[in-house]
């Protein structure tokens, strides 16, 4: 599929599809489409995010002309975003880069979220996952995605129902059927699709 979607016709683009264009990102609209939807080896939302911002910031050094070794861009991703590294070392990854001449602050606001991902490759390059009748969160993902709708669908037909009956005074209306999980571990908070989808919550980081 091409890199130009409705979003873009419309003037609008994600965040994703921006910085593409600005780092010069050939091809992994493509490549995240093809490992997204793959049969075997999916991979998941968060996984591309991370790769993603991994290219993200390998395009920022090399930018500036840095020789990277094997390894150093995935090391030097996981120092400035893993929670489990110290103050520390992440300062001093900090300050190594901006030894290279990046502009780290930037760099790390380019650097962008699951849910970014899930926008960019369903409404951008209209990727949709056929979900494999073995795998049972893609199963699960597809019933309560079919119960909000019949619950959606018999609220807002009572509700039709009540004010054309006289019963109820209501305008032009919209009904949305929002279920949300709440991880009193990490403190975040998903909808419960997306949660699925991402494989796990920041406990899981």
């Amino acid at each position: 599929m091409g890199e130009v979607s409705n979003e873009a016709r419309r003037g609008r683009r994600s965040k994703v599809a921006r910085l593409i264009d600005e780092y010069d990102l050939n091809g992994i609209g493509a490549e995240m489409e093809r490992r997204w939807t793959a049969e075997e080896d999916r991979w998941s939302l968060r996984e591309l995010a991370a790769h993603f911002n991994q290219s993200v910031l390998e395009a920022a050094l090399e930018t500036e002309g840095a020789q990277l070794l094997d390894g150093e861009v995935e090391n030097t991703y996981r120092l400035l975003t893993d929670e489990d590294v110290g103050s520390a070392d992440r300062t001093r990854a900090r300050r190594r880069l901006e030894r290279e001449g990046v502009d780290i602050d930037a760099v790390l606001d380019d650097f962008v979220t699951y849910q970014a991902i899930r926008t960019y490759l369903k409404k951008h390059r209209d990727a949709e996952y056929e979900a494999d009748e073995t795998d049972p969160l893609e199963r699960e993902i597809s019933n309560i995605q079919q119960l909000r709708g019949r619950v959606d669908s018999v609220t807002e037909g009572k509700l039709e129902q009540f004010r054309d009956g006289g019963h109820l005074t209501l305008g032009e209306f919209r009904t949305f059927v929002d279920v949300r999980v709440v991880c009193e571990d990490c403190n975040t908070q998903y909808d419960v699709v997306e949660l699925l989808e991402a494989g796990g919550c920041e406990c899981a980081e």
